[in-house]
C-alpha cells in the first residue's frame, strides 16, 4: 500500500459518495474497501503473471515468494471485507457484501479467461474485449456500485457496470500502447493480449496503431457518455478520467 498508485477506485467512490450525500465515515469504509480488493487484486496477479515489478518496486513475490504473496494477498481480501463492515448504515451490508462478492466473482472469471486465453486469443478482437472488460471492469465498477445501492439508487447499477467495462476496455488499450515493446519482449516467456498484436494478427500490418486508438476512444467516449447518465452527478469523475484519457490517445 506504501507504494503508492493513483488509487482511482478510492478517488471513484469517495467523488461519487460526497455527490449522493452519503457521511464522510461511510464514503471513507467503501473507499478503502475498494482499494484493498484492488491491491489484492495486483499481487494475486504479479504472482500468476510472474510480473516482477510494480510500481517501479519489486512485486511481493519475488521479495518474499509466492505462499507470502498468496497470503498477503487473501489479507488484504478480508481486510477489504473487514472495512466495509464499518459502514454504518447496518440494514445495507447484507446487499453491500453481496455486490463486492459478485465484482470479485467477475474479476476472477475475467482474469481466468486471460490466463486461459492469453496463448492463443490470436487475431479475436472480440475476445480481448471482453476479458479486458471482465478483469478490470469488475473492479472499477464496484466503488459506483456501493454508494448507488447504499443512496438507493440501485436501478441504476447496470449503467455504472457498462460504464465502468467500457472504461476498463480503453484503459487497457491505452496501457497495451505504451507496453507494446516490453509485451513483445516478454512474449516468449508469456504469450501477450496487447491489442496491437492482435490487431496485426487479423490483418491490419501498419495500421494497427490507428486502429487500436479509434478502438480506445470509441470505448472510453462510450464510457463518458454512460457515467453522464448516473444519478447526482455521481459518475463525474468516471466521465472525466474517461475524457482525459480518450484525449492522450
Amino acid at each position: 500500500l506504501a507504494s503508492g498508485g493513483q488509487r482511482v477506485r478510492a478517488q471513484l467512490a469517495l467523488d461519487a459518495a460526497l455527490k449522493l450525500d452519503l457521511p464522510a465515515p461511510d464514503a471513507i469504509a467503501l473507499a478503502a474497501s475498494v482499494e484493498l480488493l484492488h491491491n489484492a487484486s495486483l499481487i494475486h496477479d504479479d504472482v500468476q503473471d510472474r510480473s516482477r515489478s510494480r510500481r517501479d518496486r519489486a512485486s511481493v513475490w519475488l521479495l518474499y515468494g509466492d505462499s507470502v504473496a498468496v497470503c498477503a494477498g487473501d489479507l488484504l481480501i478480508s481486510a477489504a471485507y473487514c472495512a466495509l463492515s464499518a459502514f454504518t448504515r447496518t440494514h445495507l451490508l447484507p446487499e453491500l457484501f453481496t455486490l463486492t462478492h459478485d465484482c470479485i466473482a467477475q474479476s476472477i472469471e475475467g482474469q481466468c479467461a486471460d490466463l486461459s486465453t492469453s496463448s492463443r486469443l490470436g487475431s479475436d478482437i472480440g475476445c480481448y474485449e471482453a476479458v479486458a472488460a471482465a478483469k478490470s471492469g469488475a473492479l472499477l465498477s464496484l466503488p459506483l456500485e456501493l454508494v448507488l445501492a447504499a443512496t438507493g439508487f440501485s436501478q441504476a447499477l447496470p449503467i455504472a457496470r457498462k460504464a465502468a467495462r467500457a472504461f476498463a476496455v480503453g484503459y487497457q488499450i491505452a496501457d497495451d500502447m505504451a507496453d507494446i515493446e516490453e509485451d513483445v519482449a516478454d512474449m516468449n516467456a508469456h504469450p501477450s493480449t496487447n491489442i496491437l498484436l492482435v490487431l496485426q494478427a487479423a490483418g491490419y500490418g501498419a495500421g494497427a496503431v490507428a486502429a487500436a486508438r479509434s478502438m480506445g476512444v470509441e470505448h472510453l467516449m462510450s464510457a463518458a457518455s454512460m457515467a453522464e447518465m448516473l444519478p447526482g452527478g455521481s459518475g463525474d469523475l468516471l466521465r472525466s478520467l474517461a475524457l482525459r484519457l480518450a484525449s492522450h490517445l
